[in-house]
């Protein structure tokens, strides 16, 4: 909080400007910060599971390629086959930022 007052020149609590801090500005803004922090962690439960999501699907691709195949399904075998440079080059892109975005949110 100490940072924000010093970049603002105000209380970052202070709506109206009057410079100062009411019972009901401190509540506002303690409020804010919980749903800022709530929406925070939402968004790294969404990514994770997304990055497992995506690795799980790239887990089981293969398993798809085989049962196609010894189900006598040539042809979706084929297609499989054809999708699967273009699918784990994506996937792996997926999980990439993931873990990048983590190890800069780090520093």
């Amino acid at each position: 909080m100490e940072e924000e007052l010093k970049a603002s020149g105000h209380h970052p609590a202070d709506s109206n400007g009057d410079g100062k801090v009411s019972k009901e500005e401190q509540e506002m803004y303690l409020e804010f910060k919980r749903k800022e922090l709530d929406d925070q962690d939402a968004m790294r439960d969404a990514q994770r599971k997304m990055a497992w999501f995506a690795l799980g699907g790239m887990l089981l691709y293969p398993f798809a390629v085989v049962i196609a195949s010894l189900a006598g399904l040539d042809q979706a075998q084929s297609t499989l086959g054809s999708m699967a440079p273009t699918y784990f080059v994506a996937v792996a892109g997926i999980v990439a930022a993931f873990f990048g975005a983590q190890a800069l949110g780090k520093k």
